[in-house]
């Protein structure tokens, strides 16, 4: 690999779902099977099947895999938001566990509350193939600028 394809973007402004999906080879998302359908300022999906693997002891999805994805749809969206002034980082992640899953698809979408100079807030709702609520979060991302 080479050094571009091992850095991150400097912007996710202008990454498509695949692109991102391409350079996240190998990533803690990617080890999950979180694949992004659609990137966007204003909303990002994505999806990933619940494994066996992804199981907590109790044989149902692990609530990280939850909070990760939480975490990585709303800081992409944030970062496509924020673009080339400069990177977003998240300081909080608050999620909701509202469902037990075993198995099946889930889908999962992140929307923005709130973007400001300082700080943004998006939501991200996670749901089964049954359209039903699995969880529900909120992370609270920090802009930071670049500096000259």
């Amino acid at each position: 690999m080479t050094e571009q394809q091992t850095r991150p973007p400097m912007s996710m402004a202008d990454l498509s779902a695949e692109q991102l999906n391409e350079i996240s080879k190998g990533t803690f998302a990617d080890l999950m099977g979180l694949r992004v359908t659609e990137l966007g300022p204003d909303r990002v999906r994505g999806e990933w099947t619940v494994t066996p693997q992804l199981h907590q002891p109790a044989g149902i999805q692990n609530g990280g895999v939850l909070c990760t994805v939480v975490e990585t749809l709303a800081s992409t969206g944030g970062a496509a938001w924020y673009g080339e002034r400069g990177v977003v980082v998240g300081v909080n992640n608050n999620t909701d566990f509202l469902r037990a899953v075993r198995d099946g698809k889930l889908t999962a979408e992140a929307t923005p509350l709130h973007r400001g100079g300082m700080q943004q807030l998006w939501q991200v709702v996670i749901t089964d193939e049954d359209g039903r609520l699995v969880a529900r979060g909120q992370v609270r991302l920090q802009n930071l600028p670049h500096r000259s």
